[in-house]
């Protein structure tokens, strides 16, 4: 017997679940993951006297993580868009987990590089597809928030990789390892857990999602169906290969890649130019100074997230996040022999680098079709991931041996030429939001 009449969805509750259900695994996954990337610029305070490593060989060591890392992007996507979300993510943190834990154990140089290649393998295509599994669960005016709240993990995680990056060189030697080794170890083991754990327990979509009621899991497919439905008519047709080649993927992946020159060079060397500043400080010292940007990063990136969200204005939201990093990397170059004024301008950089994220990404998966995203992204995260190359192998070129704020020329140039870019881009005009009680009945139509 036919059902008279369609379950009303409360669509508010609807994506209060989704939150409390997806939101925490991106969270985690981005924080370990970036905690992981980012644990050799600690371990580098004292693993390069001890494999002897200067600044501009730690700057290739490094780039070339971003080497194999860039070419399996796009594959990487592909590959989770057919296996789903929970398979393809969970392979990714155990791999990578896998990878930083035998990290700790090279004996030299060329030990290193090989391990740092294995390291961008294993991580290639998590943040590309994280991105595109939130396409899966939230709407275009939900979005920007989803994505802010999964980019707060790269600052908490730079938080807490500088605290205890620092603690672990100063106090942990276990088994007569050097402390340095103990960074990556440490930090190796929770991704291979959390793996383990998103196996048992992830919903690829809505659809697989037993915390949602079938009424609710219908709702939300074809809401999310009906909004990509709608942003296709307004943009040009493309299939997911096209996009490897659309001007609009090139032109957004072009300057997504000079501003990673400057979240990378901020990445790797933000702990080196900190004990410039501060060259009596111990590694614990630096850690604590180190974490007082991200910490910063953190709270403004909520609030400017939320303006550009609600606000819808994406773009000027970007562009003053480039603006305000290129002043703070001006003010700690200036004011590189005043160390208070040197970390305000790490703290401005910081701002403007983490802040710009989420709001880019929001604004790309709003450009971009449904056909156009899989790859898209991808193809967009790869050219940043190919900055992040040229970043810290730049940076570290022009630092040479010795002064490594002089290397902060190279992001600076990066993001004022970023700046010029995203002046010519055009947005198209947003998805109306979708009312605040509906049925599925009512989202298709």
């Amino acid at each position: 017997m036919q059902r008279s009449t369609t379950p009303t969805v409360d669509s508010k509750s609807v994506i209060r679940k989704v939150k409390r259900g997806i939101l925490p695994v991106a969270f985690l996954l981005y924080a370990f993951n970036y905690m992981d990337r980012s644990s050799i610029s600690y371990a580098q305070l004292t693993m390069g006297k001890e494999l002897g490593i200067d600044v501009a060989t730690y700057g290739s060591i490094a780039a070339i993580f971003f080497v194999a890392y860039v070419l399996l992007e796009v594959p990487s996507n592909m590959i989770l868009a057919r296996v789903g979300a929970r398979r393809w993510l969970a392979r990714i943190a155990i791999t990578w987990g896998l990878v930083t834990i035998v990290t700790g154990f090279v004996q030299d140089l060329a030990q290193l590089y090989v391990a740092r290649v294995a390291l961008g393998i294993a991580e290639a295509g998590l943040f590309p597809g994280l991105i595109l599994f939130l396409t899966y669960w939230f709407l275009n005016q939900d979005r920007g928030r989803a994505i802010g709240a999964m980019a707060l993990a790269m600052p908490v995680a730079l938080v807490v990789g500088s605290f205890t990056g620092g603690l672990i060189l100063d106090h942990v030697d276990w088994f007569g390892l050097s402390s340095w080794r103990w960074v990556f170890i440490l930090q190796g083991l929770p991704p291979v857990l959390l793996g383990f754990w998103l196996l048992l327990t992830l919903a690829d979509r809505p659809r697989k999602a037993r915390w949602l009621s079938e009424a609710e899991r219908d709702w939300l497919e074809e809401s999310i169906a009906a909004e990509q439905a709608t942003v296709a008519e307004q943009q040009d047709k493309a299939g997911e290969l096209r996009a490897l080649r659309h001007p609009k993927v090139l032109y957004l992946g072009a300057i997504n890649a000079l501003a990673g020159v400057a979240t990378y060079g901020m990445t790797f060397f933000l702990p080196q130019v900190v004990s410039q500043l501060y060259p009596t400080y111990s590694a614990t010292d630096i850690g604590i100074y180190g974490a007082i940007p991200y910490i910063c990063a953190a709270g403004a990136m909520l609030l400017i997230v939320r303006y550009a969200d609600l606000s819808g204005r994406r773009k000027p939201v970007v562009l003053a996040c480039f603006l305000i990093a290129i002043i703070g990397l001006i003010v700690t170059a200036v004011f590189q022999d005043v160390p208070a004024l040197g970390l305000v301008g790490l703290v401005l950089l910081a701002i403007g680098v983490v802040s710009n994220i989420p709001t880019f990404w929001a604004l790309a998966s709003e450009v971009l079709t449904r056909e156009q995203s899989t790859v898209g992204i991808a193809v967009i995260n790869a050219l940043a991931s190919a900055g992040g190359f040229f970043g810290p192998f730049l940076i570290g070129k022009v630092a040479g041996a010795g002064n490594t704020i002089v290397g902060l020329s190279v992001p600076m140039v990066s993001l004022a030429l970023a700046f010029v870019m995203l002046l010519f881009v055009k947005v198209p005009g947003r998805v109306p939001p979708s009312a605040p009680e509906a049925s599925p009945s009512d989202a298709s139509r």
